[in-house]
């Protein structure tokens, strides 16, 4: 079985989804330290005009600076979600896919979610549902999953994995390749995988591209075929 572990992102960047495609299980870990203006609460869509800007889930950190994923839960008394809305209007002359793209996010935005997990965990599977990725998605907190305590950073993943069994290959963002010991990886039998997409620049009706925004930018410009045809455009490291 080929797994990957990420914590819960915010309609991430294509690479993302690319992992969630070509792997057979994807954990969302979300019982370590939140760590504000990430990618969990945020991303980066185009601005009217030359740029981008962050739409934003607004937060709340009950538990001050230790809080875990799994406690942070949403602001529901800010208007968030007229506000991503609005903040996305000006793809539309832009845009070819706007209209279903605005579709799909009301029909997430139509539900009130309580922490930020959840809204994530819907939006992921909502996406690979709109692309049609099949996805088997879960949530670590919920998963009842006995592992050892790690030892460092890298051995969450190595122990989520020994203890969820059947792990062959663990596939991760070509980013942590300095972060993992890959011995601790080839001695428990798992072959430790860094998948790299090669994301080549697509039109935005923009003079210069935008690169490494959120899968909601690769959606507006982008047909489901050519988008498959991105997450398929990947090399292992």
């Amino acid at each position: 079985m080929k797994l990957t572990i990420m914590q819960p992102y915010f309609f991430p960047y294509a690479g993302y989804f690319s992992l969630i495609k070509h792997t057979d299980k994807f954990i969302l870990l979300d019982s370590v330290q939140f760590i504000r203006h990430g990618w969990i609460e945020r991303n980066r869509i185009l601005k009217q005009g030359d740029g981008w800007i962050y739409i934003k889930v607004p937060v709340i950190r009950e538990g001050g600076r230790e809080t875990l994923i799994r406690d942070i839960k949403i602001d529901n008394s800010q208007k968030w979600k007229q506000k991503i809305l609005a903040q996305l209007q000006p793809y539309k002359k832009i845009a070819p896919y706007f209209d279903v793209v605005l579709d799909m996010l009301n029909d997430i935005f139509s539900s009130e979610y309580d922490n930020i997990t959840e809204l994530n965990k819907i939006a992921l599977e909502r996406v690979c549902d709109f692309l049609g990725i099949d996805h088997n998605i879960e949530v670590f907190s919920k998963m009842n999953l006995m592992i050892d305590k790690p030892q460092a950073s890298d051995e969450w993943a190595l122990n989520i994995c020994k203890a969820y069994g059947n792990v062959e290959e663990y596939w991760n963002p070509p980013g942590g390749q300095d972060f993992f010991n890959r011995n601790k990886y080839k001695e428990a039998g798992i072959n430790l995988k860094f998948q790299k997409l090669n994301l080549l620049p697509y039109p935005q009706n923009k003079p210069a591209f935008e690169p490494g925004l959120s899968i909601i930018d690769v959606i507006m410009f982008n047909s489901v075929s050519e988008i498959h045809e991105m997450l398929d455009n990947y090399e292992l490291i």
